[in-house]
């Protein structure tokens, strides 16, 4: 029987889903396919960042030959940093002798003989995915700065003080970067020195409050 790790993910930027949804299809499947699920892997995490704590126990695993074969649900939830980090991360797999299958996404595989190049074609297409996020992003971000100079958009937030009672300059792009991080409200407005509700209300005037 194929010994099989289960790896699953959902980030702040993930509405809707939940791990164990992911889980409970895969652990059917495995089911139905004879496979003895040797281990579960689990990140809340965005799938941008390989530092990922379950993401790395599950390289280190692999190294240890725990398991024959990793399952996700889809390559999405594996990672979205691109395609040659994407190659990097299944050739790891492979060079201790372990495949990847998603769940998912029938081609998606390295067990079959299109696999590889159907994984490269679905990386780049997570890769897309990013991309568009940020250029969403940034969209906000100048359709509020042109609110700005119109007069249309005004902080009236009174705690948002520099040194001498002058209103400080909010780091709007600070503000993006840690909330696609997955960094909370408050968490950001103490990084800010600002209130959480300035915060909320510029990510939702920017397209990114989730």
């Amino acid at each position: 029987m194929t010994r099989v790790a289960l790896y699953a993910r959902v980030s702040t930027q993930d509405k809707g889903q939940d791990t164990e949804n992911q889980l409970f299809q895969l652990r059917e499947y495995c089911q139905r396919q004879n496979w003895t699920i040797a281990a579960e892997y689990i990140d809340h995490f965005t799938g941008t960042k390989s530092g990922r704590d379950e993401f790395q126990a599950m390289f280190r695993d692999a190294s240890r030959r725990k398991f024959e074969l990793v399952l996700v649900w889809a390559l999405d939830r594996f990672t979205r940093e691109g395609v040659p980090e994407t190659f990097i991360h299944i050739q790891r797999l492979r060079e201790h002798g372990v495949e990847f299958v998603s769940y998912t996404e029938e081609h998606f595989r390295t067990t079959g003989p299109a696999g590889t190049l159907m994984i490269a074609i679905a990386a780049w297409i997570a890769q897309q995915e990013r991309i568009r996020l940020v250029e969403r992003t940034k969209a906000g971000l100048d359709r509020y700065r042109r609110d700005l100079e119109a007069g249309k958009a005004q902080s009236k937030s009174g705690k948002n003080l520099a040194p001498g009672g002058q209103r400080a300059v909010f780091r709007r792009d600070e503000a993006i970067r840690l909330r696609a991080d997955g960094m909370s409200y408050p968490a950001i407005a103490r990084e800010l020195g600002t209130s959480t509700a300035t915060v909320h209300r510029f990510l939702r005037e920017a397209g990114r409050a989730s």
